[in-house]
């Protein structure tokens, strides 16, 4: 598949930059603030950080009170149906915001609505939605937002550009020691089942210079844990002028002076190669956890889904690492009922769990996805037979998880402390470089910090602990 890659240049980040300063004018003295609510993956977490750092620039304090906010973004998913309902359910509560407060701006961006019939359905079953804009116009949104505050008409703005670079945005972070870092944007594999690279458009790599920078400055801040994003990273570097493979991009991040650790993901088992397993074991500062989608246990399904890898050479894979890195904590995504999966196929998927035993599974139904050849199999699975086989997997998965966590009873580890437990507050909650959630009593002021924790007891998704006194 060529690649098609647009850099935006220094004079159009410039007027966006102008855009911006008109837009804090219009405002004025009084405070205004912006809610940006996000769907989906950590790729459009990134993306949000940077629609807050633009609104942060133009003015905007930015706040996650809905009913105190004067603007409020939806940034949305595509992958699932269920995403994409959700974040039009969630749109349509924020009609009773605007019936309360006139002067209230709602927008929405993102892969939803980079698709033309969703674009359509916005336009006119939500009228009181402002402004739309699709990934690939991101950059451009003070420039939206302005033309919508100075004609006080919607705007909807659905570009067919299949993908751009744009560099020098201003970030607000939303975490103040973790951090994303996109390297690279869209994707190139067509698998059958998924709308990404027709939202995203095709896979375009950042300089890295430009990712170094970034990397530099974050580890400066103090950052601790730096997480490289792409749809897929192992493909990173080919369209360069001067080709440049993952293995290599991390090799000089890890250069980089500075205590933090780097995370990346998500990786196509088509793509990753010995030669990033090496890296991985050589270099101290890369945890020690690979996220690396299987989807399917069965050849005939993986063919289907246009995965272009076999079991066999994923196993390869797996075993490699494991043979360099004894110890690393392999985690995966897994779709059932996938068109014309039969119960043999299915039960390849799980002796694919009890063979790689996984610390933990992402796992979802099939979700038919418009405009994708998966969507047109004629062999779709009965919803019944879908949940059945879901609650199996689930189960398998669960003892599995459940006995690598109790492993770790005794043990103390590294926690990377991340604040308090949603669910009980009077401990705090942090996660290990294999990214074990982990909970336990202690001052607030370890938030941000590591914390070497005795662990106690295990749970299927979590270990408790309390400080280790060392």
């Amino acid at each position: 598949m060529e690649r098609s890659k647009v850099v935006i240049s220094k004079e159009q980040i410039a007027l966006q930059y102008e855009y911006m300063g008109k837009v804090r004018a219009l405002l004025g003295q009084e405070e205004r603030y912006a809610l940006v609510r996000t769907y989906g993956c950590q790729q459009n977490e990134a993306d949000s950080e940077r629609l807050a750092g633009m609104l942060h620039e133009m003015g905007y304090s930015i706040t996650e009170d809905e009913k105190k906010a004067d603007l409020i973004l939806v940034n949305t998913c595509a992958v699932r149906e269920h995403a994409e309902l959700k974040a039009l359910s969630i749109t349509g509560q924020f009609k009773h915001l605007k019936e309360k407060k006139k002067s209230l701006l709602i927008g929405i961006c993102g892969c939803m609505v980079s698709q033309e019939h969703r674009k359509e359905d916005i336009k006119h079953k939500y009228p009181y939605v402002d402004f739309l804009f699709g990934t690939a116009m991101l950059y451009r949104m003070p420039e939206i937002l302005y033309t919508r505050l100075v004609k006080q008409k919607r705007q909807f703005f659905l570009d067919d550009n299949s993908g751009n670079i744009a560099e020098g945005l201003p970030v607000y972070r939303m975490n103040e020691f973790k951090a994303w870092v996109s390297i690279m944007y869209g994707c190139n594999n067509f698998c059958s089942y998924c709308v990404v690279p027709y939202v995203r458009g095709r896979e375009r790599s950042r300089d890295p210079e430009e990712i170094l920078q970034e990397v530099k400055a974050l580890a400066e801040q103090g950052y601790k844990e730096i997480t490289l994003l792409g749809q897929n990273v192992n493909s990173y570097g080919k369209d360069l002028e001067e080709p440049m493979t993952f293995a290599q991009l991390l090799e000089r991040i890890c250069q980089v002076e500075g205590e933090f650790t780097v995370r990346f993901m998500t990786s196509h088992p088509k793509d990753a190669t010995r030669e990033l397993i090496d890296v991985m074991a050589q270099n101290p500062k890369i945890a020690r956890a690979f996220h690396l989608p299987l989807q399917s246990g069965s050849n005939r399904v993986l063919q289907r889904m246009n995965r272009k890898y076999t079991t066999e050479r994923y196993l390869e894979l797996v075993d490699y690492m494991r043979e360099k890195m004894p110890d690393i904590a392999l985690t995966t995504d897994i779709i059932v009922a996938f068109p014309g999966e039969s119960e043999e196929d299915f039960e390849g998927t799980l002796e694919m769990l009890r063979r790689v035993e996984y610390d933990n599974i992402y796992s979802f139904i099939y979700s038919k996805r418009k405009g994708t050849p998966a969507a047109d199999y004629p062999d779709q699975i009965d919803p019944s037979v879908a949940s059945d086989r879901f609650a199996r997997m689930i189960a398998c998965q669960q003892e599995i998880s459940a006995r690598k966590n109790k492993d770790y009873t005794g043990e103390v580890l590294q926690v990377l402390v991340e604040g308090y437990s949603k669910t009980d507050k009077t401990k705090l909650t942090g996660r290990t470089e294999k990214n074990r959630l982990v909970h336990f009593e202690g001052p607030e002021e370890l938030i941000g910090q590591h914390a070497a924790v005795l662990i106690k007891r295990s749970e299927t998704y979590a270990l408790f602990g309390e400080l280790a006194q060392l």
